[in-house]
């Protein structure tokens, strides 16, 4: 096969990592802004709680938690599919990250703007739906673009539970066609492809919340 074929071969497994990816943002984002903004909100035994559902999935190795649900949960009654698992365990995983990046940038901002809330009559959650988010997103955008380009590097390991995706279908030419250095560089170049564009959008979100931040200051 020549690499033109090898590549053409391995993105059709494409359409399974894209799903993966998007099915897995579907679980990261929500999971990050709830889990870091009730970190960051939350006392006592309920902090401690999420503190450690977080903990559970940030340090949990991904390899492991995909095994766990997707081979042992059937021997208790409960069956998902590869899909569903994959994208739940790489989605839980990376949103556990965000949430610190969500938890970060609320506490980073000026705590003065909470008590001007207060004392124009709002309500807590009203003084962080309508004050402390808005400002805190901004500094959160470039992390999230870094952990989505996280997320589809980690759907290489979703081939293991049977999913084909590009991985999958590298494996699957390699064992056909045994030119393990062409397959696999061919599988470099395609998940390069794919995240390539998403590291140049984090860039240039970097610059703009810099530049952002620089006005604010100098103002």
């Amino acid at each position: 096969m020549t690499f033109a074929e090898v590549l053409a071969g391995i993105f059709e497994g494409f359409r399974v990592t894209v799903l993966v990816t998007l099915l897995g943002m579907l679980y990261a984002v929500p999971f990050a802004f709830i889990a870091g903004v009730a970190q960051y909100s939350a006392r006592g035994w309920p902090h401690a709680a999420i503190t450690a559902l977080i903990e559970f999935w940030r340090s949990s190795p991904v390899i492991i938690l995909l095994y766990a649900f997707y081979y042992t949960l059937p021997g208790f009654g409960l069956r998902l599919s590869g899909l569903t698992v994959g994208a739940m365990v790489l989605g839980l995983n990376i949103g556990a990250y965000g949430s610190q990046a969500v938890r970060a940038a609320l506490q980073a901002l000026d705590r003065g703007q909470v008590e001007a809330g207060r004392s124009i009559g709002l309500r807590r959650w009203q003084i962080l739906l309508l004050i402390e988010l808005p400002q805190a997103l901004l500094a959160m955008m470039p992390t999230f673009i870094n952990q989505f380009i996280q997320l589809v590097k980690g759907t290489a390991l979703v081939s293991l539970i049977t999913l084909s995706d590009m991985t999958f279908r590298a494996k699957e030419i390699s064992q056909i066609h045994y030119d393990p250095v062409k397959v696999y560089t061919g599988l470099l170049v395609a998940y390069f492809i794919i995240c390539y564009p998403a590291t140049v959008v984090g860039r240039w979100l970097e610059r703009k919340v810099g530049a952002g931040r620089k006005l604010v200051h100098d103002v």
